[in-house]
């Protein structure tokens, strides 16, 4: 090549933006196989426990409402944690912090299947929440950094997809194992499978591109706080999470000692058998997230919202298949609902998505906490009408909170 060409050869682009991870790309599937199996340990390896209620009430002489503890524990010490694991992933990046959440949650889970007494079961379960609090919040701003927006709702609902099939795996494994061996077994295998999960997250996930380290940690949450929770629709968007994951997790916690119970008197694989039903939240989420980029957020959530609440008056129905039907109408109405809210933050936070993300979930977890040990109280006292009462006047709360979202100005054309 003559000298005078290779002077006024173009130089390559080496500064260019990185593109976002669009539909059909490599990365997307990567990024997407990888999320799947993080909402997949998230929620197998936190919510194994709640078919186990009824066997640690015998085995330990608990009530059903100190039984829920084991599933409280750890829903509170990871609504707590979600605020400082979203400020230090600011500073630490998304991929390493998510890495490390999902392979302590995993240990703490297998030395679970080893505590000597309640208390040091309860210890354990706390740990495993502090842990998973590097994972869902941060999980949720990644998604909204790297996924093109146009993809974005689908991105979410595959990942809640994920958290569905985690749920349904670890509820089922548990009860099987616990009624035929023991529920410590149970608890060592979920710690196994929540392994192997976290090995593939960190072989599949692609790096961030788009992550920015944020100087001032801990200093920028004060300002995070009142950025987010000033918001025309953020706040909103978290009092959804609280009734809505409040109303979901009780139902699943309560519906075991009903159907273990006179006329039902199933046993604990058959009822372990009902989280099955977590399928249906595969399919939902997706759905939803779709109709979500094409309809907009604002017209969906209320609609979707409904199949909820039409579901928990089925559960009043003393004929079983009824019952079913509305425990499986409940949870596609749920999933589909948790998709389009949570894709809605990270669409509505025009910045600190990460901590956007954290406050969702922590009224998100606090909601499962609370609202899930309180309405044992109910059902010790009034049984199952008692806590479909609760539960549909949060749904009824959170209704009216989806219907003032639809009249929410949008800040532009990506926040429908």
């Amino acid at each position: 090549m003559p000298a005078s060409a290779a002077a006024i050869s173009v130089p390559p682009l080496a500064h260019a933006p990185a593109k976002r991870i669009a539909q059909g790309s490599p990365e997307f599937n990567r990024s997407n196989r990888a999320l799947f199996f993080g909402g997949f340990s998230t929620f197998a390896l936190l919510y194994c426990v709640q078919p186990l209620m009824p066997v640690l009430s015998h085995e330990f002489g608990l009530s059903a409402a100190q039984s829920s503890m084991v599933l409280s524990i750890s829903t509170g010490a990871l609504a707590l944690s979600l605020l400082a694991s979203s400020a230090l992933s600011e500073r630490l990046g998304r991929k390493p912090l998510m890495v490390a959440a999902m392979a302590i949650a995993a240990v703490m889970t297998l030395l679970s299947a080893f505590a000597h007494n309640y208390a040091q079961l309860l210890a354990m379960r706390a740990l495993l929440g502090i842990a998973l609090g590097g994972m869902p919040a941060i999980a949720m701003a990644y998604l909204s950094e790297e996924i093109e927006p146009a993809s974005l709702g689908l991105s979410m609902g595959l990942y809640i997809s994920g958290s569905a099939f985690g749920g349904m795996a670890g509820r089922v494994m548990t009860s099987v194992l616990s009624d035929h061996l023991s529920w410590r077994l149970a608890l060592g295998m979920v710690g196994v499978a929540g392994i192997g999960a976290a090995l593939e997250f960190w072989r599949s996930l692609p790096a961030s591109r788009h992550f920015t380290p944020v100087s001032g940690g801990w200093r920028t949450l004060p300002s995070g706080f009142k950025l987010h929770l000033s918001d025309a629709g953020l706040p909103w968007l978290f009092a959804l999470a609280f009734l809505l994951m409040g109303a979901f997790v009780s139902l699943y916690n309560y519906i075991a000692y009903r159907l273990l119970a006179a006329p039902f008197s199933l046993s604990q694989s058959v009822v372990g058998a009902v989280s099955f039903f977590y399928l249906l939240g595969i399919y939902s989420s997706v759905w939803a997230g779709r109709l979500a980029d094409r309809y907009g957020r604002r017209h969906v959530i209320w609609a979707v919202m409904l199949i909820m609440f039409a579901g928990l008056m089925l559960t009043l129905s003393n004929w079983l298949p009824a019952i079913l039907a509305g425990v499986a109408l409940f949870t596609y109405g749920f999933f589909a609902t948790h998709s389009v809210a949570s894709s809605w933050v990270g669409r509505r936070a025009l910045s600190n998505k990460a901590l956007a993300s954290a406050l969702y979930l922590f009224f998100y977890y606090l909601g499962s906490s609370v609202v899930g040990s309180a309405t044992g109280i109910l059902w010790g006292h009034a049984g199952w009408p008692g806590v479909v009462a609760v539960l549909a006047g949060a749904l009824m709360l959170a209704l009216l909170v989806a219907l003032r979202l639809r009249k929410l100005a949008p800040l532009g054309q990506s926040e429908r």
